[in-house]
């Protein structure tokens, strides 16, 4: 028997005060320790597809207005934000977001708190973040605030791994980065994947380097999935450059394109 998803999002539509439709139709599966690459030009909605999964939506005056959203099999579409942190879905958001005033390890240790670690535990979970990212180790005591873009992300990551998380949602994390960088971040995901499980949902534009690391794919546009499929299948297709042009409208509304072999 297949094993269940870990994330389920059935025809989700959402607005933002109230009025302005921010996500007319998004359906997509994340298959349990899987890579899964949500693509798209800018308003597309990849990041409010994500708010949407994490319950964020409220917090920038947005909310659903259809659909459901299931995580391992349960519904969570009310559930609170720290509720799903709990249960292992946490949310890196775009912009990477660290606190400029606290320290690099400061920033860590506020990911480790939905789990009430013990000293040990804590111990225990910077060690693991500081094998992941070297460098972090190197700046530990410098102010986040101080620290470059790559650095940022590896504290935002760093930061959501700490509450040892089943699912990451992962919004826009090339963004800003110089291209080894974001080389080296996306390498990180796919071990974190491949050798602990991590599942990953991201949202990102660079669709060359998310194709790389991603099983499934879906482009949106204006709000919905417009077409779905493999990498290999999109690199093969125009429906990218279509997606990211505007050209993707012909497929009909309401509708994705499954891509065949």
């Amino acid at each position: 028997m297949d094993q269940p998803p870990i994330l389920q999002v059935d025809d989700i539509a959402a607005t933002y005060n109230e009025f302005a439709s921010a996500l007319a139709s998004v359906s997509l599966t994340v298959p349990e320790g899987a890579i899964v690459a949500l693509l798209g030009g800018n308003g597309a909605g990849k990041t409010t597809t994500l708010r949407a999964v994490s319950s964020l939506l409220r917090v920038e005056r947005g909310a659903l207005v259809r659909g459901r959203i299931r995580y391992r099999g349960d519904d969570v579409t009310d559930a609170e934000p720290w509720q799903l942190a709990e249960r292992g879905m946490v949310q890196v958001l775009e912009g990477r977001r660290c606190f400029g005033g606290l320290s690099v390890e400061e920033n860590l240790r506020i990911g480790a708190f939905v789990r009430k670690p013990s000293a040990w535990e804590m111990a225990d979970a910077l060690e693991r973040i500081y094998t992941i990212f070297p460098r972090l180790k190197l700046i530990r005591d410098k102010a986040a605030g101080y620290t470059s873009g790559g650095e940022q992300q590896m504290i935002a990551i760093g930061r959501a791994l700490m509450s040892r998380p089943s699912l990451v949602l992962l919004d826009e994390p090339s963004m800003g980065l110089a291209p080894q960088v974001v080389e080296d971040i996306f390498e990180i995901v796919s071990a974190l994947n491949r050798e602990e499980g991590v599942s990953f949902l991201l949202a990102e534009q660079n669709a060359a380097v998310a194709l790389r690391y991603a099983r499934e794919a879906y482009v949106l546009e204006s709000g919905r999935v417009v077409v779905q499929g493999a990498p290999e299948q999109l690199r093969r297709a125009d429906v990218l450059r279509d997606a990211y042009l505007g050209a993707a409208a012909s497929v009909p509304i309401g509708k994705s394109a499954r891509l065949r072999q």
